[in-house]
């Protein structure tokens, strides 16, 4: 199985080409607060000078589902990540009707220690996409990968790992995991915002290798 790569935290026309070259199937837009955040008019700006058959996802965090339809109005967005109390049937009404059937929906579900892993998809099928884990917002540390696939046990759906992944050790997670999608941002960057070409070939090259093995 083809593993989906997203690469997360896109904040200049640069970065997202660097990133497509390496081999990514989608670029993050993060429009919550965040050092790697970009506004509506940046989003767009870069958007419009990609190839279409790259996603782009724009990430959104505790925001009204106004909030998301609008700004989905305004920029060429193919999917959206929920990562904080956005409710997915709320945010999927809400999309231009034209647009709702076509975008991916992916919901972040955070997994840290001691705590029990609630994928609350009841009522909601089809709603969401993917259910994105992650040790918590850019915090750029990994979960228990073992303990969190032991918990989903044979809970179906497509999950994307996420938090602290890096070119060193995403083979790792998916042999633990055997995740549908895998979404890096600290792991490939230089600094803050600023992605690093070499980690980029590295990270998606290590994803390719480990689907072989």
């Amino acid at each position: 199985m083809r593993t989906w790569i997203k690469i997360c935290g896109t904040t200049s026309l640069e970065d997202a080409l660097s990133s497509i070259e390496a081999g990514a199937d989608a670029l993050g837009f993060i429009f919550a607060p965040s050092k790697r955040h970009v506004s509506m008019e940046q989003a767009q700006a870069i958007i419009r000078r990609l190839p279409r058959g790259v996603e782009k996802i724009g990430v959104f965090m505790n925001n009204s589902a106004a909030e998301i339809a609008e700004l989905v109005g305004q920029v060429e967005l193919t999917g959206i990540q929920m990562h904080g109390k956005e409710v997915p049937q709320e945010v999927y009404n809400s999309l231009p009707r034209d647009r709702r059937n076509s975008m991916r929906t992916i919901k972040t579900v955070l997994v840290q220690q001691g705590s029990e892993i609630t994928i609350d998809d009841a009522g909601t099928p089809g709603v969401v996409s993917a259910w994105l884990l992650d040790s918590g917002a850019g915090s750029g540390k990994t979960f228990d990968w073992h303990a969190a696939r032991a918990q989903l046990g044979e809970k179906k759906g497509s999950f994307i790992i996420a938090g602290g992944l890096t070119p060193e050790n995403v083979g790792e997670a998916m042999r633990v995991f055997q995740p549908w999608g895998v979404d890096v941002v600290t792991g490939v960057e230089r600094e803050p915002g600023r992605k690093d070409p070499d980690k980029l070939n590295a990270f998606v090259a290590a994803v390719r290798k480990a689907e072989q093995a």
